[in-house]
């Protein structure tokens, strides 16, 4: 079924002098110590090949799950933080063409705002909602004070496993241990494993992913088999034809050039979600040790309204990505205005043309513009927006993030600074096992 296509930037061969066959090299002995596991957080790399890896079984577990859930409730809530809810809400959001009919589903736990949760908790009296709780551990503050207050809210602790068919609560987490697997094994939940090998932001491909896409209809099938198509080209492929390897290459090269901040930029709302999980996948990777690429996102053409002007003419220190990806509906890559009679707006010279066709134009102009402005663009087509080609690229972007990262001397599978909040958080709060620090926020 193709590929998706990378194009560089045409400021790539003034930067690089020469340099980018050498970077791309070096990103070929990276892949080459991936796929052995001779690198840095080796004990992370369960995603590398866990699209080839899923069977058709489990994901018939998930599907049969899921539809029982679907036909017994009105609502189901997510509960997560980070990467146990960002690759699902994107994918949620970016394949809402698909789904059809089924259950509201409502994210839970990636905040501590209690406007918010008191909101949510007040849309959910008197429907009949299920709770999809999803951490490793069960012990992160930010899902466990959300998992807590749902908990009350669905009432006495021993009608829990015998409501609606015995799935009225689902624990994503570990096979073995932590708070949350002891409380599912205690209390009868339904439960489904985060593999021991496969890090929160690099598991959107697992359940942790997969059953929320279930729930909301979507086609998680198709998901694996482009992330699968993928995982087989890109493993294998050369460099002239890797582009996973060519846009890490890319990203270092500007990096080296003083290029510290990366915009992700789309030319679809239905990406907005895909964008944060970029951003992410990216931040806690590489931001380590005084080195990285910063991620921000944009949303054109909405942005070129506020955004645009910096991107044209302000600091020089960035470079863009622009991901664009195919209509996902032939009604919509059809849409289109009539002529007017008397042209008073003056969009006469548009009537017939498709909208997307505008749009993309608006792309290429835009592209054009900010090179020209000094603005290095990288470019991502995506052929479609549906499941088989997310999934391509879910997995395009994990090869080329890890890779990129490990052209830094980093390790991409870690993310030591996360903890630096939580410790003065848990001082401050009085948790046992943690001292007293003086509190420079009030």
């Amino acid at each position: 079924m193709g590929t998706l296509e990378f194009i560089p930037s045409q400021q790539i061969s003034r930067l690089a002098q020469g340099q980018f066959s050498s970077v791309l090299s070096r990103a070929v002995q990276v892949l080459r110590a991936l796929k052995a596991g001779d690198c840095a957080g080796q004990d992370f790399l369960g995603w590398l090949h866990l699209p080839s890896r899923t069977l058709s079984a489990q994901t018939q577990e998930i599907e049969d799950l899921a539809s029982r859930i679907r036909s017994a409730f009105d609502t189901v809530v997510i509960v997560g933080i980070g990467g146990s809810y960002l690759g699902a809400a994107a994918l949620l959001e970016a394949l809402a063409n698909e789904g059809g009919s089924g259950p509201e589903i409502i994210f839970m736990g990636q905040t501590l705002c209690p406007d918010y949760l008191l909101s949510t908790l007040q849309r959910l009296r008197g429907r009949r909602f299920a709770v999809v709780v999803i951490s490793k551990s069960g012990t992160t503050t930010e899902p466990a004070v959300s998992f807590r207050l749902l908990l009350e809210a669905l009432g006495a602790e021993a009608e829990w496993s015998e409501k609606r068919n015995g799935c009225q609560i689902v624990a994503i987490t570990d096979a073995r241990r932590g708070a949350l697997h002891d409380m599912a094994e205690k209390n009868g939940w339904q439960r489904l494993v985060i593999p021991d090998d496969v890090g929160g932001r690099f598991s959107v491909l697992t359940p942790v992913g997969l059953l929320p896409l279930a729930l909301g209809g979507r086609d998680i099938e198709g998901l694996l088999n482009g992330a699968k198509a993928a995982e087989e080209q890109l493993l294998e492929a050369g460099a002239d034809d890797n582009i996973a390897l060519q846009y890490a290459a890319a990203r270092k090269l500007l990096y080296d050039s003083g290029k510290r901040v990366e915009f992700f930029s789309t030319y679809t709302p239905y990406l907005r979600g895909f964008q944060e999980w970029l951003k992410q996948l990216f931040a806690e990777s590489e931001g380590k040790n005084g080195k990285g690429i910063l991620p921000a996102s944009a949303c054109f053409t909405t942005d070129l309204h506020s955004l645009g002007q910096y991107i044209q003419e302000g600091e020089r220190m960035l470079f863009e990505t622009h991901i664009q990806v195919g209509v996902g509906d032939r009604e919509a890559a059809a849409l289109a205005f009539s002529p007017k009679e008397g042209d008073d707006d003056g969009l006469n010279y548009l009537a017939k043309r498709p909208i997307a066709e505008i749009n993309d134009v608006a792309r290429a102009a835009t592209v054009a513009a900010h090179e020209q402005g000094g603005v290095p663009c990288l470019q991502i087509r995506i052929p479609q927006r549906n499941a088989y080609w997310l999934g391509y690229a879910i997995y395009f972007f994990e090869l080329a993030c890890a890779v990129s990262v490990l052209l830094q001397g980093e390790n991409p599978f870690n993310q030591p600074g996360v903890e630096a909040y939580k410790r003065n958080m848990f001082e401050l709060l009085g948790k046992p096992g943690y001292g007293v620090v003086q509190n420079p926020g009030q």
